[in-house]
């Protein structure tokens, strides 16, 4: 289980509608639009 780091919301990382790498990490997301959110500040939501 994976956290999204913009709406907070668990979800299985086989599931997840989207993902973005960001300094070496893998990031998954519930949503085209919360991975949209992410690519424009990934500073602000890697940090959580």
């Amino acid at each position: 289980m994976s956290k999204d780091p913009v709406c907070g919301m668990q979800l299985a990382e086989a599931s997840a509608a989207a993902k973005s790498e960001y300094k070496g990490k893998t990031y998954y997301f519930c949503s085209p639009a919360c991975k949209a959110m992410f690519d424009k500040n990934p500073e602000k939501y890697a940090a959580k």
